[in-house]
């Protein structure tokens, strides 16, 4: 440009010419300044771009193996987890299997303890039945002997004495009807008893339920000890309704808790200093009572069964434990221990309540309370 701009001075023009054609170059110069200044930015532009460009492939390369590497990872979850899932479906078929074997255990568990408790009734139902037999064979032999009579009496036209006898002859069959069926209701009890319930509920007289298993329960502890001494009362509610319930399963409830408690009768008396140290002479006493709870809280009423002995009573550190499966205090061999877990159940299944009151020393009281929901 200095060079041309020299040449320029050299030519034999005039100044104003001079002058414009330098301000042309002025404005080429200008122009080929702003073109080189963005080529030159455009390079640098070029170089940053390809920089950052450079690095985001690097980056996404590093990213892509971190991907691949996750991918990896979770491939190794997954057949884990798979791994996982196969012992899971193992174990839960183990427990399954488990389960339905305890279940089976429970159920002979039961059916052993239902057994058991009928193996002590044997005797009692034996001393049961064998009053009504004893009836049915006497009258029997009474009716026999006046139908001998009622013959003769017969033979010599004595219409009206025959008549009388075979009045008498009919009271005795009315006698043998009743016990007959006495001993078969006492048959009935017991096959209840053993077989499985059917959970179907009927309308029960807690009254007769209650008797009958009391007296099969004290003469089976007679009959299995000689030296066996208890006193057993009842109080009765005369008015109490009958319950809706399945009575083999509420029968096995009062027939544990009323064994249970001729068992603790049974126990020697409590040390000196107890409550029976003022009476002259320990008296085994087992008291079961019902009565009925008055309407509340929109149930038709409640019917209360309790079972009181004066044993030694249940001592404070077990009170919680006692309604526990397979706790017992009776030596090895004379329970199972599901006797109250077993009765607990039963009653919770009716709605009801089983509760214990016990003081050492004074004695021991469960109350059964079973409610009737209004109709």
């Amino acid at each position: 440009m200095e060079q041309l701009k020299k040449i320029i001075q050299e030519l034999t023009i005039s100044e104003e010419d001079k002058a414009l054609i330098f301000q042309q170059i002025k404005a080429v110069e200008k122009t080929i300044a702003i073109a080189e200044f963005k080529y030159n930015r455009t390079v640098l532009d070029k170089a940053a771009i390809t920089n950052v460009l450079n690095a985001s492939i690097q980056e996404i390369e590093k990213q892509k193996k971190d991907i691949e590497a996750a991918k990896n990872e979770i491939s190794q979850n997954l057949i884990e987890l798979d791994a996982q899932k196969k012992l899971i479906e193992e174990k839960n078929i183990a427990l399954n299997k488990a389960i339905n074997k305890l279940k089976s255990t429970q159920t002979q568990l039961i059916q052993a303890e239902k057994m058991a408790s009928l193996g002590e009734l044997t005797a009692g139902i034996a001393h049961e039945i064998q009053n009504p037999l004893n009836f049915v064979n006497n009258f029997s032999e009474l009716s026999k002997e006046l139908i001998g009579e009622m013959n003769e009496e017969l033979a010599v036209g004595n219409w009206q004495l025959a008549k009388e006898i075979a009045g008498d002859v009919e009271h005795n069959l009315e006698k043998i009807n009743h016990h007959g069926k006495r001993a078969a209701d006492i048959v009935k009890g017991m096959l209840q008893h053993s077989r499985t319930s059917t959970g179907l509920k009927e309308p029960t007289d807690i009254n007769a339920l209650a008797d009958e298993y009391l007296r099969l329960a004290y003469h089976g502890f007679k009959a299995k000890d000689k030296s066996f001494k208890a006193q057993f009362k009842t109080d009765f509610d005369p008015n109490l309704p009958k319950i809706n319930l399945v009575p083999q399963d509420i029968g096995r409830v009062l027939l544990n808790l009323i064994n249970n408690a001729f068992y603790a009768v049974k126990a020697p008396p409590p040390p000196k200093g107890g409550i029976k140290e003022t009476q002259s002479e320990y008296k085994p006493l087992v008291i079961v009572k019902t009565s009925h709870l008055p309407p509340s809280g929109g149930m038709r009423g409640a019917c209360l069964i309790s079972v009181a002995d004066n044993g030694n009573g249940i001592p404070d550190s077990i009170k919680d434990k006692i309604f526990q499966p397979f706790f017992t205090t009776k030596p090895t061999g004379s329970g199972t221990g599901l006797g109250l877990s077993l009765s607990y159940d039963i009653v919770k299944a009716h709605g009801g309540e089983l509760k214990v009151d016990s003081q050492e020393g004074i004695g021991t009281v469960f109350s059964v309370i079973l409610k009737n929901k209004v109709l």
